[in-house]
C-alpha cells in the first residue's frame, strides 16, 4: 500500500485527494485476485467434504495463514500511526459482545421463539453492549471506529451500499448451495464449481471496472454495478423449478456475476478516496467490517425470513392432507431443516411423495422470496450511490469531495 500513496497528490483547494488511473486499475487488480481466492475456496472446500470429512475444510486456512504471516514479514512495510495512542480494548470488547449477542438471537429465535430467556437476553445485552459502544467511542482518546470519519457524505455512503449490498451476497450463498444440493442434487464439489462463473467474471473484469472510475468517476459505475447485480437476482427468483444448469443458473450467475464485477473495484475507492490518507487504513477497516456484519446478519435475519415462509407454505399444504396429528407435529418441529426435512417412519408411498412434493414447492417459494429481498437489497445500494456519491468524486484530474 505504501507504494500505492504515491499515486496521490495534495490538491490545492483543500484537504482533498486526487486519484489517478494506476491507483484505480491497482485497486481493480487487488479485487480480481480476492476473488480468485474466493473461488478456489468453495471449489477445494466442496471436494474436501465430499472426498473426506467436513472438518476438513477448515485446515485450508492453515496454509494459507501460513503463507500471509511470511509473506508481510517478508515483503510488507512496517508502518504506524502517529495519532493513536494505545488499542481500543474496551471498543473491541463492546463491539464483539453486541454483535454476538445480536446475532445469537436471531439464529436461535427460528428454534426456540423470542419469548426464550436465552434469545430475549441475548437481543437485549447485545442492543445493549452497541449501545454503549456508541458511547465510548464518541469519547475515547483512540477510537477503533472513529465515527468522525462518518461526517464524509462519500464514505457513509460507501459503507451504507456495503451494508446493503453484501447483506444481499452474504445471504445469497448461504441458500445458493442449499438449493443446488437439497433440490437439485448437486454434489458438494459441483456445488463450488457452479458459482465459479460469478467469481471468475470478478477477476478477469476486475482491471476493466477499476479503469471504470479513472474514466467516468465512481458515481456511475456503483449505481449500474448493483442494478445489473438486482437483475441476476431477480433472474434467480424467476428461474423455473427444473432444468439443466446452463439454461437456469448459469445466465442468472453471469449476470450477477457482471454486476458484482462492476461494483467492487468502485465501491474500494470511495471507501479509500474520501479519507485523508492516515485514515486510510481504518476507514479500509471499517469498510471490511461493515461487509462482514451485513452478511452475518443478513444470514440471521433473512434465514429466518425464509424458514418463516417455508414454514407457512407448508403449513397450507398439510392442512390439505389427512395426517395424524403427531406426524404433523413432528414434520412442524423440523421446519428449521428446509428442504432437508427428514419425513417421519411409517407413511405410505403416496403420503411420500405428496409430502415431498410439498416440500419442495415450499422451498422453492421461500427461496424465491429471499431472491427478491436480495433484488430490493440490491437496488437500494444503487439509490444510495445516486444520492449520496458525489459525481465528481474519484473522477481524473478532479479532487474528491470529503
Amino acid at each position: 500500500m505504501v507504494r500505492l500513496y504515491r499515486g496521490y497528490h495534495r490538491a490545492r483547494s483543500g484537504p482533498r485527494w486526487v486519484a489517478y488511473p494506476t491507483w484505480f486499475l491497482a485497486l481493480g487488480t487487488w479485487s480480481g485476485f480476492t476473488a480468485v481466492t474466493t473461488a478456489l475456496g468453495p471449489v477445494l472446500g466442496g471436494w474436501l467434504i465430499q472426498h473426506g470429512s467436513w472438518r476438513w475444510a477448515f485446515f485450508l486456512n492453515v496454509p494459507i495463514a501460513c503463507a500471509v504471516v511470511v509473506i508481510s514479514l517478508w515483503r510488507v512495510p512496517e508502518s504506524r500511526g502517529t495519532s493513536v495512542a494505545h488499542i481500543d480494548w474496551l471498543g473491541a470488547l463492546l463491539a464483539t459482545a453486541g454483535l454476538g449477542g445480536v446475532v445469537t438471537a436471531f439464529l436461535e429465535s427460528a428454534k426456540f421463539g423470542w419469548r426464550n430467556p436465552l434469545v430475549f437476553g441475548s437481543l437485549l445485552a447485545g442492543v445493549a453492549c452497541l449501545v454503549i459502544f456508541i458511547l465510548v467511542e464518541a469519547h475515547a482518546s483512540s477510537p477503533m471506529l472513529p465515527l468522525g470519519l462518518f461526517k464524509s457524505r462519500p464514505f457513509t455512503g460507501a459503507n451504507l451500499i456495503t451494508l446493503f449490498l453484501y447483506a444481499a451476497i452474504g445471504i445469497f450463498f448461504f441458500v445458493f448451495p442449499m438449493d443446488l444440493i437439497q433440490m437439485h442434487g448437486y454434489s458438494t464439489t459441483a456445488t463450488g464449481a457452479a458459482v465459479l462463473p460469478i467469481i471468475l467474471l470478478m477477476f478477469f473484469l476486475s482491471g476493466w471496472s477499476g479503469g471504470l472510475v479513472s474514466r467516468y468517476g465512481a458515481r456511475i459505475p456503483l449505481i449500474v454495478g448493483p442494478l445489473i447485480g438486482s437483475a441476476g437476482f431477480l433472474l434467480f427468483a424467476l428461474l423455473p423449478a427444473r432444468g439443466s444448469y446452463w439454461k437456469t443458473f448459469f445466465p442468472a450467475s453471469l449476470l450477477f456475476g457482471l454486476g458484482m464485477a462492476v461494483t467492487v473495484a468502485p465501491l474500494t475507492t470511495i471507501v479509500m478516496s474520501s479519507v485523508d490518507r492516515d485514515r486510510v487504513g481504518t476507514a479500509s477497516g471499517i469498510n471490511n467490517a461493515v461487509a462482514r456484519v451485513a452478511g452475518v446478519l443478513a444470514i440471521a435475519v433473512l434465514g429466518i425470513v425464509m424458514v418463516k415462509a417455508f414454514g407457512s407454505h407448508l403449513d397450507q399444504s398439510l392442512a390439505k392432507l389427512s395426517l395424524p396429528p403427531e406426524i404433523v407435529q413432528n414434520i412442524r418441529s423440523k421446519q428449521i431443516e428446509l428442504a432437508g426435512l427428514e419425513l417421519p417412519q411409517g407413511l405410505d408411498a403416496d403420503a411420500v411423495e405428496t409430502l415431498r412434493n410439498a416440500i419442495a414447492n415450499a422451498f422453492l417459494l421461500s427461496f424465491r422470496l429471499v431472491m427478491f429481498l436480495c433484488a430490493a437489497l440490491s437496488t437500494a445500494s444503487a439509490i444510495i450511490a445516486w444520492r449520496l456519491i458525489v459525481p465528481a468524486l474519484a473522477a481524473p484530474g478532479r479532487a474528491g469531495n470529503r
